[in-house]
């Protein structure tokens, strides 16, 4: 049983989508899983379990910022014996060529945070996507009927919400970075050291350039296209 999440043995699933929203978490439950019962409320930090066309499946939320998703996803990884962990997140778009609620799965993920500096000591280690959920994931993209578009490159994970030099993303931007986010470096970082899978599927709820913004509530409850694309990525398109 986990510090931050103390669920039972056997109580979370090989497979976690893992929002930041704990409220997010809930709804993808109570949306996507059949017969989800919560396992954890610790800090508030909502974890569920059910199924997916027969297949276990959990959700757990992380939280805002690398060092709370570092935790949970460390804890899922080292105590849970979880195989992947797929971010279901939300991320601001940097460039014209991406629109609010446009789907971003991201190859890989630049950062501002020391985290890794301090672990690979400074060195620049590049935080990547696990390959095979990668290419699955960009699979079932091309292959269904989507409301938005989808992007695939890298995302910039910050570790300020409000950055005080927020210009110096423009020379992210001018390397092919499409969004910022604020968790996908930790999580394909911790998900390499425990050698598990994980991916970050993320919609664009505002776009920096324009103003553009979704709601609170839209951003809880109506990003389901990256949900879906994550569980057939990691499961199959047709599973069972």
């Amino acid at each position: 049983m986990s510090t931050h999440i103390s669920a039972a043995p056997g109580d979370v699933a090989p497979l976690v989508l893992m929002p930041g929203d704990p409220l997010r978490a809930r709804w993808i439950a109570e949306t996507f899983l059949d017969d989800a019962r919560c396992y954890s409320e610790v800090r508030g930090m909502h974890g569920f379990t059910g199924t997916w066309r027969g297949h276990p499946v959990s959700v757990q939320g992380s939280g805002m910022g690398q060092p709370s998703m570092a935790i949970y996803a460390t804890e899922l990884f080292a105590e849970y014996d979880v195989a992947t962990v797929v971010r279901v997140g939300s991320c601001g778009a940097l460039t014209e060529q991406v629109g609010v609620r446009d789907v971003v799965i991201a190859s890989g993920a630049c950062t501002d945070s020391a985290m890794n500096r301090v672990r690979f000591e400074g060195l620049d280690y590049a935080p990547v996507a696990d390959f095979g959920l990668l290419r699955a994931a960009v699979e079932v993209a091309e292959q269904r009927p989507a409301a938005h578009a989808v992007h695939v490159g890298l995302v910039f994970s910050g570790d300020s919400f409000y950055a005080a030099r927020g210009e110096l993303v423009t020379r992210m931007v001018e390397h092919g970075v499409l969004a910022i986010e604020m968790e996908a470096s930790a999580l394909y970082t911790t998900a390499a050291r425990h050698r598990r899978r994980a991916l970050a599927i993320c919609t664009v709820s505002d776009h920096i350039l324009t103003g553009e913004e979704t709601s609170a509530r839209e951003r809880e409850q109506t990003f389901g296209e990256m949900v879906e694309i994550a569980l057939r990525a990691a499961l199959g398109p047709d599973p069972g």
